[in-house]
């Protein structure tokens, strides 16, 4: 019986969540960090010993004392233009403090989530781990965090501790309680909220299969190196087809040009914002829809087993998930 005990920060959200389910399910031992004002709706009635604290805490080392393992999974998700010391603090210093506090604690094996926000995004071609964009290319606050971020564990690596990288694409699947961006384009497409569709690309994977990405990189992948949890590169329009599909409504059959949500945008992000009021599309999130997100997830298929759950069946759970859970 598989008894070893790891430590998860970011249990509470969407990869956590599931992540820790499969982590129960395999035999290990869960110890999972929340904050104060967390939703702990993901965790009810699982057998997870929850302590409370933020990644920025001085004894978290004591948290973690008596665990193997690490996953550290959390981060801090906008892109508005106003939370880029917020994103800075949680995502960057954040990360710093927690790969410090496993060191201390004696912790065995890191496995640290980035994103493929931190690699970039190829020209006209497919990323692999190769790849790297310049950081000052990187669209928006939150990307340019992650990079950082990911460099604060590229250097722990390289200082000696044992920290393995992986760099999930666009999850799709159950548990998803905030909505993220690709849950809310499934929950417009429920509430029939999507007349037009932007020419934007990106790859997807099953959420499930992310979580398995995250448990064989702890038990199989290579110290210093990341991983793309990936699967299926596709256009937005081949999505909402999908889901036309599953669900039998209608996709949208007309798209719109980009400048007409950018300028939307920038009404929204500089003249709304300004006035105190909440504004509804991030300048950055329309530019980066403006780029085919595509990546090659084959080194993590072969190298570390990773699932390749059709990406038809992860649009499914998070339909069946929206409409069971009154989303939509």
């Amino acid at each position: 019986m598989n008894q070893t005990r790891v430590f998860v920060t970011g249990g509470t959200g969407f990869v956590g969540t599931n992540l820790v389910r499969l982590l129960l399910q395999e035999g290990y031992v869960v110890k999972a960090l929340v904050r104060p004002n967390s939703r702990l709706d993901n965790l009810q009635g699982l057998d997870v010993e929850l302590v409370q604290g933020s990644l920025g805490d001085r004894n978290l080392d004591q948290a973690m004392a008596g665990c193997q393992g690490l996953f550290h999974v959390a981060a801090h998700y906008s892109l508005w233009k106003k939370d880029r010391d917020i994103l800075h603090e949680y995502n960057v210093l954040g990360t710093r403090n927690v790969l410090a506090a496993a060191r201390s604690a004696g912790i065995e094996r890191t496995v640290y989530t980035s994103s493929v926000a931190a690699i970039g995004v190829k020209q006209g071609a497919i990323a692999d781990e190769s790849y790297q964009s310049p950081v000052e290319k990187l669209i928006g606050a939150y990307k340019q965090s992650k990079y950082w971020a990911e460099q604060e564990a590229v250097n722990a690596a390289q200082s000696g501790q044992n920290i393995v990288i992986v760099n999930p694409s666009t999850p799709i699947g159950a548990w998803d309680i905030k909505p993220t961006p690709t849950g809310d384009i499934v929950l417009r497409f429920l509430r029939r909220q999507m007349p037009f569709y932007l020419h934007t690309g990106l790859n997807l994977i099953h959420v499930q299969d992310a979580a398995w990405g995250h448990l064989l990189a702890y038990q199989k992948g290579k110290t210093g190196d990341r991983y793309i949890l990936g699967h299926q590169n596709m256009t937005l329009k081949q999505l909402l087809d999908q889901l036309e599909q599953i669900t039998g409504l209608p996709a949208p059959s007309r798209s719109i040009p980009a400048w007409i949500p950018l300028s939307v945008a920038s009404i929204d992000e500089y003249l709304l914002a300004k006035l105190g009021k909440t504004p509804s599309v991030a300048i950055d999130g329309v530019r980066m829809a403006g780029q085919l997100m595509y990546y090659d997830a084959s080194k993590a298929v072969q190298e570390l087993g990773i699932p390749q759950t059709p990406i038809v069946a992860a649009l499914k759970d998070a339909v069946e998930w929206f409409v069971t859970k009154h989303y939509a």
